[in-house]
């Protein structure tokens, strides 16, 4: 079987790949040919490049591959991205949006922050690096001219939905959609994970969200799940 790329069925700007002899692959238009950004296979069809996404290497992936019904990040929206660290999901995000959109990426982590920028956003102008805590959104909050359509959120910290209920406060668009990527093990590494995902859910509720889906990310990310709400 030749390699076959068409449009997802559901999700603009994301693409499903049939790799011979058998594989089924998610991938996201290249919007930098040639550069491959964590050693992702880079494939041309029919005189385009497009990067595979690795589910096992992202979040956002393996929501996706595990049946989110519906994705807010689309072409030539802006993003706000809490914990960017090295930049694999962001440039993924990148590519989605578009020279048209913005991925505005929050990270804390030295080391981290420089590879997002000298590996990654060096090359793309749809992309704006912050060293910043995502806990204190109104230290950052000035340098963004807009409020964004998503905040995506993938920090590894205990109180991973009032951060982004925080930023959201902050930054998100009315009815702004929020996706966050809850890490049960930096939360109470004790408890059951489903019950922290249930934990969270309800914080955002108790926020003023519309929670709209959960889903577990295993076997991609064990004790992992994205949560989706509608602010």
């Amino acid at each position: 079987m030749p390699l076959r790329v068409k449009p997802h069925s559901s999700f603009d700007g994301i693409y499903q790949l049939k790799i011979p002899p058998n594989e089924n692959k998610l991938a996201t238009k290249n919007m930098t040919p040639g550069i491959s950004f964590y050693g992702e296979k880079l494939v041309t069809f029919g005189k385009i490049e497009y990067r595979v996404w690795d589910a096992f290497r992202s979040k956002l992936a393996a929501a996706i591959l595990n049946g989110i019904n519906f994705m807010p990040i689309k072409p030539n929206q802006s993003i706000l991205y809490l914990g960017a660290a090295s930049g694999t999901t962001p440039s993924h995000i990148s590519d989605i949006v578009g020279q048209n959109g913005h991925v505005y990426c929050i990270e804390f982590a030295p080391r981290s922050i420089r590879d997002l920028i000298s590996n990654v956003c060096v090359h793309r102008t749809n992309m704006s690096p912050f060293m910043e805590d995502a806990r204190f959104p109104e230290k950052y909050a000035a340098f963004i001219p807009k409020r964004v359509d998503v905040i995506y959120s993938d920090v590894a910290q205990p109180e991973q939905a009032r951060i982004i209920s925080d930023n959201a406060d902050y930054l998100l668009k009315k009815n702004g959609y929020v996706l966050l990527a809850v890490k049960a093990p930096s939360i109470d590494v004790t408890k059951n994970p489903k019950s922290i995902f249930k934990q969270e859910a309800k914080i955002l509720k108790n926020r003023g969200f519309k929670v709209k889906e959960i889903i577990d990310l295993e076997p991609y990310d064990k004790a992992h799940a994205m949560i989706l709400a509608l602010k």
